[in-house]
């Protein structure tokens, strides 16, 4: 994956409390970024440690901290194979509320389809792959991430279907 130190902050996004099955994808994927020099806020997302009951500690803290780090970063990475609901209220925060670009990646066959919510938005970068294509979607997500390094943050976006 090419490095783009323009676009230092990203936040990343998966599944807690849905389910846990994609955490070894989510330490790759952060891995990945951190190794070109990206600075990835992943909290418990990527952490083995921490099982489908969610972090430990006060939600209301945990809210709080995770929309203080969507407010600061520069993009959101959200892995979405996994439905859940957390992952649906970061992207919206992130683009409704603070108006931050998203880059989403989705593996087809972990689900009947991708969520309408997320596939229908026309502000949101959707990337497609399989466990076999993993390396490829690593280059086309550093392509989207050098795509946006000159990108301003935009106003907060009013209707989903609007671009």
């Amino acid at each position: 994956m090419s490095s783009c130190p323009d676009v230092t902050t990203i936040y990343f996004s998966g599944s807690i409390s849905s389910g846990r099955g994609d955490v070894e994808q989510y330490r790759r994927i952060v891995a990945a970024l951190e190794a070109r020099g990206y600075r990835v806020l992943a909290g418990a997302v990527a952490a083995a440690r921490v099982g489908d009951g969610g972090e430990a500690g006060d939600p209301c803290a945990i809210f709080d901290r995770d929309l203080d780090w969507i407010a600061g970063a520069d993009v959101v990475v959200a892995e979405v194979s996994m439905p859940s609901t957390g992952v649906g209220y970061e992207l919206a925060a992130a683009r409704y509320r603070y108006g931050i670009p998203i880059i989403c990646l989705y593996r087809p066959a972990h689900t009947k389809r991708c969520s309408a919510m997320v596939a229908g938005d026309r502000g949101i970068t959707l990337i497609e792959y399989t466990d076999e294509t993993f390396e490829p979607m690593l280059e086309r997500l550093a392509a989207t991430l050098a795509a946006l390094r000159n990108t301003p943050r935009t106003a907060p976006v009013t209707s989903p279907c609007q671009p």
